[in-house]
């Protein structure tokens, strides 16, 4: 999805990895003082990444990135501050849109091989996050030659571990750029890889990291590891 968004409707419809437009960066609300170089990286790029955190009244949890590895930073964005959202199933199609020099970089290159390997095997919703993610929906220059092309897998319900294996044996073996693929549903997030395995894993949820085993019922995984 990529539309302009209402006050009202934000707020609910926003999913972890989602791209937000800003209508003004001076509206995010920051936990101490702004990172001294976020002014200049909004200025360049409005946008921001939603965050899995659990929720602090109505206000949206969003990371904000600069130009440099190390500048992230986390703050919170009234859903009023929101001009547009693009998801990352959305943002694929964006890929012919970038300049030839930008998707001779590896990691645009992996992006087109899993597009071909998943065409037939792979699964409906899926979309670039991470460095890739930010600059198909910002057009700014964000990713760089030794990037990872990181994945997000959106699903109703956790998968079967069958389908699950078949995504990950449809990977494509010989990319330019490493892929890191993440499973999501409404419980939270799991990598495909761990996910695929069968035993436990970690789901990733706004609370925090939980062991969860794959197809065991609450009743029979006990406090530690529980269904999906």
């Amino acid at each position: 999805m990529s539309m302009p968004c209402a006050a009202h409707a934000i707020a609910g419809a926003v999913r972890v990895h989602d791209l937000l437009r800003l209508r003004d960066p001076d509206a995010l609300r920051w936990d101490g003082a702004a990172p001294a170089w976020a002014p200049d990286a909004l200025a360049a790029a409005p946008w921001v990444v939603v965050r899995r955190v659990a929720a602090r009244g109505d206000w949206l949890a969003v990371g904000v990135r600069g130009s440099a590895r190390a500048q992230r930073a986390a703050a919170w964005l009234d859903p009023a501050g929101v001009l547009s959202l693009r998801e990352p199933p959305a943002l694929r199609a964006r890929a012919g849109l970038l300049a030839p020099a930008r998707a001779q970089l590896p990691v645009f290159g992996a992006l087109r091989s899993l597009e071909q390997a998943w065409r037939e095997h792979g699964p409906m919703h899926w979309g670039p996050g991470g460095s890739v993610g930010f600059e198909l929906a910002s057009g700014v220059a964000t990713a760089g030659p030794l990037s990872d092309l990181d994945v997000v897998v959106r699903c109703e319900h956790a998968p079967s571990t069958a389908c699950a294996r078949a995504w990950l044996r449809a990977l494509p073996r010989h990319a330019p750029a490493r892929i890191d693929v993440l499973l999501e549903w409404p419980a939270g997030g799991a990598a495909l890889a761990e996910f695929a395995a069968g035993g436990p894993y970690l789901l990733r949820t706004r609370l925090g990291a939980r062991l969860r085993r794959a197809g065991v019922r609450p009743a029979q995984a006990g406090s530690v590891a529980e269904a999906a």
